[in-house]
């Protein structure tokens, strides 16, 4: 080939890449461009040692698998640490809507606090399996019997197997789409020295059906009758606990026998849990409405009990120190029109049409159940702030931010029934319907 020639080719071979690249820019269509990931719905911390028993170690090895797998096809972020000293620095747990304790709980003082305060504040929270275990509840009491609600560990089955699960509760986003009964995933089951039934704040999700037993292999651990809860929520609290996460292992070779991870149904329920955790509702197939809209400050609203069809109103219209809360016929008067106005946290003042200074307020900043509420002047107190909580079909609760209760109705419907705090229990008498007023 002449010189002249190979100069040809070679230009005539660059035209056609030109052209190519030319072409290829024109035909691309503007749908083929990658678009920016979107940002995470949510975001999730998930706290482990994973040093104890091999079963627990491996289901953590299992968990840290599937969870930033399930977090990429559910828009939600993941990230696992064995740094618990991270539950003490409040700027840092701030950035994460949900924390999981996969397979232990805090032991330091510090730790415990700034866990209990993100609480507090309106985190979101999904425990496993020993994550609740203790021998000493009354060494962390907020947590293992208010909190958790299932004081000491009792007693629990061996060798690890599959349950058939009742669910009893239906009413939460993360159970709504459950079957009534559904076969858990393999694990060791543990029981409590508290019946979870007997407390108010406690809303129990899924407990051992009956047809389950005997429960376990080993004749001097198994379960022959009785009562067991497995998943249950706080209604205080943004909170689920789940009593599996204990892999089946051969502990001579420490080889995986299952996979806490191997119902569909199971499955689906953390990821409904975590989503109903993180943004308050679970998506598709959530089978929930979401409120139309955010509860706006300047507005102003009745507050009309979901039990009774009561207003909060304050006695005789009046707005000084000491005027009682009560519920009374809604009659559209400004004794029941509340502006709901932010403070921080998540909690907000609600302060009355006639002087917005003056909120509702627990009296003498009790704790106890059945503390009655009364108007006061606003001055930052904890026991004047509430969390709007929001429900389905548009309803809230409201809890207290120095004590955790909630906003209640006592039994019965007659007017001038003072309302008081008292320990969430989810029920109607807790429920409010916000309707706004011109």
């Amino acid at each position: 080939m002449t010189r002249y020639k190979a100069r040809a080719k070679q230009v005539w071979l660059g035209l056609l890449a030109v052209l190519g690249v030319v072409l290829g820019l024109a035909a691309a269509p503007a749908s083929g461009a990658v678009a920016a990931p979107a940002a995470p719905a949510f975001k999730v911390l998930a706290f482990y040692n994973g040093t104890y028993d091999a079963a627990h170690i491996d289901f953590v090895k299992e968990a840290n698998v599937w969870f930033p797998q399930t977090a990429a096809a559910n828009n939600f972020s993941y990230t696992a640490t064995t740094d618990w000293g991270r539950l003490a620095n409040p700027a840092d747990l701030q950035q994460y809507q949900v924390v999981l304790f996969l397979d232990d709980a805090p032991h330091e003082a510090a730790q415990r606090a700034g866990f209990e305060q993100y609480m507090r504040n309106g985190g979101g929270w999904l425990g496993f399996h020993v994550s609740a275990f203790t021998t000493n509840s009354g060494e962390w009491p907020w947590y293992y019997n208010q909190f958790l609600g299932s004081g000491n560990f009792q007693t629990n089955t061996w060798g690890p197997e599959a349950a058939t699960l009742k669910v009893e509760d239906k009413s939460l986003p993360n159970t709504a789409n459950l079957p009534d009964t559904f076969t858990s995933a393999v694990s060791e089951w543990y029981s409590w020295s508290n019946d979870l039934r007997k407390n108010p704040s406690i809303k129990i999700l899924a407990s051992v059906d009956p047809v389950s037993f005997p429960l376990g292999t080993d004749p001097n651990q198994s379960w022959t009758s009785g009562y067991y809860p497995i998943l249950w929520t706080n209604t205080g609290y943004k909170m689920v606990y789940a009593n599996f996460g204990h892999n089946d292992m051969n502990y001579n070779t420490n080889q995986r026998l299952s996979s806490t991870f191997a119902s569909e149904t199971q499955n689906r329920f953390l990821i409904d849990s975590l989503k109903w955790l993180g943004t308050g509702e679970v998506g598709d197939g959530g089978g929930t409405t979401p409120p139309s809209g955010p509860i706006s400050e300047t507005a102003w609203y009745s507050l009309v009990n979901s039990g009774n069809g009561k207003c909060v109103d304050a006695k005789s219209a009046a707005t000084a120190n000491g005027t009682a809360i009560q519920q009374y016929t809604c009659n559209g008067t400004t004794a029941q029109q509340y502006q709901i106005r932010a403070t921080d946290a998540g909690y907000s003042r609600i302060g009355i049409r006639g002087n917005t200074q003056q909120v509702i307020d627990v009296t003498d900043v009790s704790v106890a159940d059945n503390a009655p509420l009364q108007l006061w002047s606003y001055s930052g107190g904890a026991n004047q702030q509430w969390k709007a909580v929001p429900e389905t079909g548009g309803r809230y609760h409201f809890t207290a931010r120095h004590s955790g209760k909630c906003l209640s109705a006592p039994a019965g419907s007659a007017d001038g029934t003072r309302l008081v705090q008292s320990s969430c229990n989810g029920s109607a008498a807790q429920s409010f319907q916000l309707l706004q007023q011109p």
